[in-house]
């Protein structure tokens, strides 16, 4: 009996142990949800209507987008980040194929647009299949698009630690609302579409040396300029106060 009742003790001490040791090793384990699924950092604020300097086509806040090629910059704004609200239409009545020859179908943002030649790209792409696109455009020495035309672009890949965390990017559907967000934060790029992190990845040591107001961009999509945000200049991310000349990228 007493044999069988110290087994059965030290059974239920071990189990005990266990148990312990099972909930010191959860507690202990890190919280990668901070990490896997990061926030915007940077604050960022309506443009004012006059702010919004639209350098190709026709845009306005509140308004349609209908004309197959729009470039605008927000005046006195960072590029460090930028908000595009928009409810989606459908393809534009005419479409306009790119200086490459493509017809292409995207809107999005443009961060750091020094000028027409340089700056980033954070692009909401239709085809072949919904996917955002980050690009460098880099033309050193070269400021107009008549002296750089599509040349410069360097497609960036997003990390590849953080694929697995990231959300998929949804098809543009006619009559759809949603929001694209993106910032640079130290020398990363995130993305977000409807507050679902969609890109993350490094940026180039060259992209670093850029500095302009945050943008937007579409090609052949039609849709409702519902707002656009971004964050104010700063002396370190200085911002045109005039609107460029040159009709842009």
């Amino acid at each position: 009996m007493r044999r069988a009742a110290l087994i059965l003790a030290v059974a239920l001490a071990a189990a005990a142990a266990g148990a312990a040791c099972r909930s010191s090793s959860l507690e202990a384990a890190p919280d990668r949800s901070r990490s896997d699924r990061p926030t915007p950092q940077h604050p960022i604020a309506p443009v004012a209507a006059p702010s919004l300097c639209v350098t190709k086509g026709s845009a306005s806040l509140g308004g349609t987008i209908q004309e197959p090629t729009v470039r605008a910059v927000a005046l006195g704004s960072s590029g460090e980040a930028a908000s595009l609200s928009l409810l989606f239409r459908g393809d534009t009545a005419v479409s306009r194929e790119l200086a490459s020859g493509e017809a292409r179908r995207q809107l999005g943002l443009k961060l750091r647009a020094q000028d027409g030649c340089n700056l980033l790209y954070v692009m909401w792409r239709l085809d072949p299949k919904p996917a955002v696109i980050v690009s460098l455009k880099l033309n050193p020495g070269k400021r107009t698009n008549q002296e750089c035309g599509a040349n410069g672009y360097t497609r960036l890949k997003p990390d590849r630690a953080a694929v697995p965390a990231l959300g998929p990017v949804p098809a543009l559907s006619a009559g759809a609302s949603h929001t694209l967000r993106a910032e640079i934060v130290h020398d990363d790029l995130l993305a977000w579409i409807d507050d679902q992190l969609v890109w993350r990845g490094p940026l180039p040591a060259s992209a670093r040396a850029l500095s302009g107001p945050a943008g937007l961009r579409s090609d052949n999509v039609s849709f409702d300029l519902v707002s656009f945000d971004a964050g104010p200049a700063s002396t370190a991310s200085p911002s045109p106060a005039k609107c460029p000349t040159d009709p842009g990228d």
